[in-house]
């Protein structure tokens, strides 16, 4: 294959992606079957451009390195041939990243969400920050998408350190952002997307999505996705049309979930999803590995609530399941 035709073919992460969740059974072993009906149920919405498997939504950080490759292998079996695949790459050392970054390639994803590494929270340096990507880059020619989180996680990359890390390490194609400041992020929007080799924002500022999207990114990536991706397409759709009205309405269904689903603490967040598949009748039970732990009957009431001002769920039903 030639370079021209190499590069063409280059997936650039873009558009709607959800971010999945992984189901658990009560042993807290992977639920393999309704994983696989999980990616089947929101890969079926139109106007998707990619899945996120290993990442914050499918519980990562308590997934070893045999449970994310076989959470890659089940969802390209379900779905491969459908949608491009986003693997997480979450280590807290470059040498695991790139090891991880291997198995993905390997295993058929189409690109990788590079999560910061922990020991940043005690402070780094843009050379630290190119050595961990440089390493994942040596490892495999798939695109990256850097996790941009708030700089006063000491995990967030400076606006010069983002802009080398740019410059140096070509594979990297997109950004998810969540830095948590709107004019920080208005700033990587205009800048980015602006590159001679453009680098697209994806937008997980998922508590103010429609405030985001109307700044411009090309693009969201959202653990909420795994419970409303047809809401979350729309969305898109009607910003990129610029039918603000339309923009408008759908933000006012997803708002309530927003403001209960990135309640404090955010680390729930993902718990909560489970909690509203399962008042959906999409997931059977909403296990969580510790050190999660089960919500409340309240708190799952609120969600429950939430789905009724969103109008996915009938009130009636509501009072039915809460019975």
């Amino acid at each position: 294959m030639s370079q021209t035709s190499a590069q063409s073919s280059v997936y650039v992460p873009h558009g709607v992606i959800p971010a999945v969740l992984l189901p658990f059974d009560n042993d807290l072993a992977i639920d393999e079957a309704n994983f696989r009906k999980h990616l089947r149920d929101v890969a079926a919405t139109p106007g998707l451009s990619a899945i996120t498997i290993n990442a914050h939504s499918t519980e990562v950080a308590s997934c070893t390195f045999d449970e994310q490759r076989r959470v890659l292998d089940i969802t390209r079996d379900e779905i491969g041939a459908r949608l491009p695949i986003v693997n997480g790459i979450w280590a807290d050392g470059s040498l695991e990243a790139a090891r991880l970054a291997r198995m993905a390639a390997q295993g058929g994803a189409s690109a990788l969400l590079v999560f910061p590494p922990a020991p940043f929270t005690l402070g780094q340096s843009p050379e630290m920050a190119l050595a961990h990507f440089k390493r994942i880059a040596d490892a495999t020619d798939l695109p990256l998408i850097a996790f941009q989180y708030p700089l006063a996680t000491g995990q967030g990359y400076p606006k010069e350190t983002l802009l080398r890390l740019c410059r140096e390490v070509p594979s990297i194609r997109a950004i998810k952002d969540w830095i948590g400041n709107v004019p920080h992020h208005e700033w990587h929007i205009r800048t980015l997307q602006n590159l001679s080799r453009p680098v697209n924002v994806l937008t997980t500022h998922s508590a103010w999505l429609f405030s985001s999207l109307v700044l411009g990114c090309n693009g969201l990536l959202s653990g909420s996705g795994s419970v409303i991706p047809d809401l979350h397409a729309q969305l898109f759709q009607a910003v990129q049309s610029n039918n603000l009205a339309e923009a408008k309405r759908l933000n006012d269904r997803i708002e309530p979930l927003a403001r209960c689903f990135y309640a404090e603490p955010w680390a729930d967040m993902h718990n909560r999803m489970k909690e509203a598949l399962v008042l959906l009748g999409k997931l059977p039970r909403a296990v969580v590995r510790p050190p999660l732990v089960k919500l409340g009957s309240a708190e799952i009431g609120r969600i429950r609530q939430a789905l009724v001002e969103s109008g996915l769920l009938d009130d009636r039903m509501a009072n039915s399941t809460a019975a």
